[in-house]
This record gives C-alpha cells, sequence and structure tokens, in this order.
C-alpha cells in the first residue's frame, strides 16, 4: 500500500528536499531503509529516507569511500568499486 501511495504523491528528497518527480514518468527516488531488531541498539526502530538521484549517488559515492578507506590495507581488494550496491543493470521496467 506504501507503494502505491508513494507513486501517486509527490515524493520529496529527505536531504535537499528537490521533487523526485520527473515530468511524463512520475516520481523516480532510491530509498534507504533499515528495520533494527532485537539485539540490536535500535530495537524496535524503523528508519526510511527518500532520495533523489543526486543526493543517492552522493550518498553511494560517500559509502564507496567508506568502504575503500575501511579495506585500505586489505590484500584483496574489491574488483568493480563502480559495481556497489547495483543489483542489476538495464533493468528498464523493474523485473530484475
Amino acid at each position: 500500500m506504501t507503494d502505491t501511495i508513494e507513486s501517486q504523491s509527490d515524493i520529496r528528497c529527505d536531504v535537499c528536499d528537490a521533487s523526485t518527480r520527473v515530468p511524463g514518468y512520475g516520481s523516480q527516488f532510491g530509498r534507504l531503509e533499515a528495520l533494527w531488531g532485537y539485539g540490536s541498539q535500535h530495537d524496535g526502530e524503523r528508519y526510511r529516507v527518500h532520495l533523489c538521484e543526486t543526493c543517492f549517488f552522493g550518498a553511494l559515492s560517500y559509502l564507496r569511500q567508506e568502504r575503500r578507506i575501511n579495506g585500505l590495507f586489505d590484500e584483496i581488494q574489491p574488483v568493480d568499486d563502480r559495481a556497489f550496491g547495483r543489483v542489476a543493470k538495464e533493468d528498464y521496467f523493474g523485473e530484475s
């Protein structure tokens, strides 16, 4: 039900407050979510942040950099850092 509501309304980026609506295509946004369970420091807390394309890729870039820094002296380095977080490519209709 939440997805239906989100697709009908104008989702604003929670970082920069920009509209995520693309004329003729509806809202285009990324989402960062967490539901913390038993045993975690934030047990029972749920988070959802909507991000415009610019802020999403800015956050992803920051996370890639943190990954690089944390593994800087590891013997095995990630092969393709550009694909970090991507689960599909050329999936225009969200079918993968």
